[in-house]
């Protein structure tokens, strides 16, 4: 079906609030210039790219809201957006965005700002399945043979490399869905990985959209040499 056929109001979160410890140095990874460009603002284009979101929704560090509310403006995004603040955790941040969130959304898009490489299509394809499975995530399978480890570093066994897939963000969930899961998480004080997991914890199965592998997440400096590259080869 066409989107304007399915009137499903579509809200995003950008998860912007850390700073990459493992980057080194005191500045925000989100704001590392990528080929010209701040990760974060990479992130923001390609998610407000994506037809079927209405609005975004910028959580980052208070002290940085100023910034990232000039940057969002300058990029002339097409869609509202807001710029609030996070919190120590990443779930933490979430959540306040949670808050945001118009009671009119019914779905609820969650993306990390420091993958830059995701592509609009790509976003619609998760939320599109979020639509039809309630829960979605951008995932890809995983390539190299993985071991379980026991406490002291020796490997125990080998997991089926067919049944093991990495996950990523964007992922995609019915607005009702994910707040109830974020409320049973502060209930059981439970802090997960990502969005996903909470959902999970709910009883609720995650539909996994292949996204193959250039949706990197900027951790280390090795990644920002790999995001280069690979943006590089896009513009061949």
């Amino acid at each position: 079906m066409r989107r304007k056929e399915l009137l499903v109001m579509v809200c995003a979160i950008i998860a912007a609030a850390g700073y990459g410890r493992r980057m080194g140095g005191d500045q925000s990874k989100q704001l590392i210039i990528l080929n010209g460009m701040p990760v974060v603002a990479r992130s923001l284009r390609a998610i407000a790219t994506c037809p079927q979101v209405d609005q975004l929704i910028l959580v980052t560090a208070p002290e940085q809201i100023a910034t990232l509310e000039t940057l969002a403006a300058e990029l002339d995004l097409g869609k509202p957006f807001q710029v609030i603040a996070g919190g120590s955790e990443r779930q933490y941040s979430v959540a306040n965005a949670l808050k945001a969130v118009p009671t009119d959304a019914e779905i609820i898009l969650v993306h990390d700002g420091a993958r830059p490489l995701v592509r609009p299509e790509q976003v619609g394809a998760v939320v599109d399945a979020a639509r039809v499975f309630r829960a979605a995530g951008l995932a890809a399978p995983v390539k190299d043979t993985i071991k379980t480890v026991n406490a002291d570093g020796f490997a125990v066994g080998t997991p089926d490399r067919n049944c093991l897939w990495a996950i990523h963000t964007p992922q995609a969930f019915a607005a009702d869905l994910l707040r109830h899961a974020y409320a049973q998480a502060e209930t059981d004080q439970y802090l997960g990985t990502d969005d996903a997991s909470l959902v999970e914890r709910v009883g609720v199965f995650i539909k996994l959209v292949n996204g193959g592998y250039e949706n990197i997440k900027i951790t280390t400096s090795e990644d920002v040499c790999l995001a280069e590259a690979l943006l590089a080869r896009r513009m061949e």
